[in-house]
């Protein structure tokens, strides 16, 4: 948010203080005494805990005395009815990348019913500054919580990387033109509205060397891979849900 240019007072709460203190120097945040005079400043209240540590923390908030009226949980899988239920308080549920850290990020947002259109707003013009942001419903975020984390990124250029260098590449130029495989494509296919099918058909030509690579992968079992990850992770957000 600082680095967005983000100037308005933000008041950090931790039950390590030394987080806090290291945060305050790095981003001028203000820190709070207590949960409880936290709260009482809070315009927006965002909780960004571990999902099996909502509970915990919103019976700590309820025990203040001291509810706020807007929330925004950051804790994957965990419902908005779930929510409303540990603290009746108005709710979103916001999953935003790390990459926001540099302004580039996507962040998914959905909103309970009782949260107004300039709340919404409000919400959307705060994580907008550190990113793209999309609405989506609440039965489709877990889905969408899977698919977006940029690990999949730092997974595939992992993985590309370490198999060139068994082809024989040094570390540095494998990943180097893993990196640009990835980045580049994507970039590409971002900005020039081209159909994603007609890109790889572009690439890939019949026969070529990237045709064989590709289906080669393919053959190997890639496409299954992914499928196989992404219900896993569906799978743990639902078992969140049930915390």
């Amino acid at each position: 948010m600082r680095l967005a240019g983000d100037r308005r007072e933000i008041v950090v709460y931790d039950r390590h203080p030394e987080k806090v203190r290291g945060l305050r120097r790095e981003s001028r945040v203000e820190m709070a005494r207590d949960l409880k005079s936290a709260i009482e400043r809070a315009e927006i209240l965002i909780v960004a805990v571990r999902p099996q540590s909502v509970k915990e923390i919103l019976r700590e908030v309820i025990a203040c005395g001291a509810v706020p009226g807007l929330c925004v949980s950051l804790a994957a899988g965990i419902p908005l009815k779930n929510l409303r239920a540990l603290l009746p308080a108005r709710w979103v549920r916001a999953m935003p990348s790390p990459v926001c850290r540099i302004g580039k990020g996507l962040t998914g947002i959905c909103f309970d019913r009782a949260v107004g259109k300039n709340e919404r707003n409000q919400v959307k013009e705060l994580f907008a500054r550190v990113g793209q942001v999309i609405e989506i419903s609440e039965q489709k975020f877990d889905a969408f919580t899977v698919t977006y984390s940029s690990s999949h990124g730092y997974h595939a250029l992992t993985t590309l990387a370490r198999a060139a260098q068994v082809a024989g590449l040094d570390r540095a130029t494998a990943l180097t033109a893993a990196g640009h495989a990835l980045a580049d494509g994507i970039q590409y296919w971002r900005e020039s509205g081209v159909e994603l099918e007609e890109l790889l058909e572009e690439a890939a030509t019949p026969g070529g060397i990237a045709a064989t690579t590709m289906a080669a992968m393919n053959r190997a079992g890639y496409g299954r891979a992914v499928r196989s990850g992404i219900r896993a992770g569906v799978a743990l957000a639902r078992k969140n849900a049930r915390r």
